[in-house]
């Protein structure tokens, strides 16, 4: 290999490093929404098992002004 073929694989790499840093945002953002459709419609199934919703967290303070004798 000479120096021109030598500049034009590294112009070549750093092309393609540049194209992938563009791209993989955009292909990363679409596998995530695959992901949540796929997660929205098992839940819409009849039959999906139901999840008892989270309960507030209590740090054993009670809020109001009445307090226990």
């Amino acid at each position: 290999m000479n120096g021109n073929q030598i500049e034009g694989l590294i112009g070549m790499l750093a092309t393609l490093g540049i194209l992938v840093l563009l791209v993989l945002p955009s292909a990363l953002g679409v596998l995530r929404d695959r992901r949540i459709d796929r997660q929205i419609r098992q839940a819409r199934q009849p039959g999906a098992p139901n999840r008892p919703a989270q309960e507030p967290r209590r740090h054993g303070r009670r809020h109001g002004a009445a307090r226990p004798a």
